[in-house]
């Protein structure tokens, strides 16, 4: 009998990564995506099955974390054996300009898909994988955050998943649900969405040397941050809940590197070599060859509350899951 998996976010980067994962353990995948005014299913169109074949592996449903009637028909009808919530609005900035839906996606519906299990009398069987984050340590309060440092965040986004891990916690000891938390550390990949910093820096990188973009604009150029590749975190999120009890861990590559210093990385990939000066909003990255001015600070993209340094230690996951990233910046 195959095992049935629910993957809320299934267009996203990570929810594509791990539907490909599941279909080759051999899963019947289902995932839920938000109606949109234009396609976004981009990331999964190569996995898509007509609806007429019989017996498909992968099948698609709409559906939106902000309607708890929606969660729970879906959960009914899908029955379960694991829930992985990646569903977000997960762009911190963002965040700041949309902070009630934020709250209302991110925190209350994680709640919804919980209280849905609860509801639905599967709490013996659905494990839940919850997508947590490393926005939750925020004004990190030791270097290198692992599962036992004290949360601080310091956006929108970083607190309503903080409501979001919590009550993930909440659901496992007031009703004995095998829900987990992932505390992930960033992760990329070329499908990672296009406004995310490290896209916006490489495909500026590759316009700028193609001719086709003058400039790259950046906010603060000293934020370090752990970056690995999303096909190592999937992986891992599958290990928590194959685990024998449910816990929650830590995913990272225990390196930080700049903003400053990625940029230059993904210039160097271009055939361009970065010559950094100035300080501030007044520092410039210049092409070290022609000293043509190629990046600048715009202050806009500064975000309220600064997030300078995270780097996690994913000890416990190397120990328990026997997970370990494969792959680094």
């Amino acid at each position: 009998m195959k095992k049935v998996a629910l993957i809320t976010g299934i267009t996203g980067q990570d929810g594509a990564y791990l539907a490909e994962l599941l279909l080759k353990k051999d899963y019947l995948v289902h995932g839920i995506k938000r109606r949109s005014s234009s396609f976004n299913t981009a990331r999964i169109d190569h996995l898509y099955q007509d609806p007429h074949i019989d017996k498909r592996n992968f099948v698609l449903h709409h559906g939106d974390l902000t309607d708890s009637t929606n969660m729970i028909r879906i959960i009914q009808e899908v029955q379960p054996d694991e829930i992985y919530n990646l569903a977000a609005q997960s762009h911190v900035m963002v965040s700041f300009e949309t902070p009630e839906y934020t709250a209302n996606a991110d925190a209350l519906g994680t709640l919804r898909i919980l209280e849905a299990i609860r509801l639905l009398g599967l709490s013996d069987k659905t494990r839940f994988y919850q997508a947590s984050t490393s926005e939750l340590y925020g004004m990190a309060q030791e270097v290198p955050q692992n599962e036992k440092t004290p949360f601080y965040p310091r956006s929108p986004y970083g607190v309503a998943k903080l409501y979001a891990y919590w009550i993930t916690v909440n659901y496992r000891e007031a009703y004995n649900i095998f829900a987990c938390n992932g505390i992930l550390f960033n992760h990329e990949s070329p499908i990672r969405g296009e406004t995310f910093v490290t896209r916006k820096i490489t495909r500026a990188a590759a316009r700028i040397s193609l001719g086709v973009q003058e400039r790259l604009y950046l906010g603060n150029l000293d934020s370090k941050r752990d970056w690995g590749h999303a096909n190592d975190y999937v992986e891992g999120m599958w290990r928590i809940l194959q685990h024998d009890k449910p816990e929650d861990f830590v995913l990272a590559t225990g390196i930080s590197t700049s903003i400053r210093d990625f940029t230059t990385q993904a210039f160097s990939e271009a055939g361009i070599s970065l010559e950094w000066s100035g300080s501030g909003v007044d520092e410039v990255g210049k092409n070290a060859q022609t000293g043509k001015l190629l990046v600048s600070v715009d202050p806009t993209y500064f975000r309220p509350t600064e997030v300078d340094l995270l780097v996690g230690d994913a000890t416990k996951a190397k120990e328990k899951l026997g997970w370990s990233p494969t792959c680094d910046l």
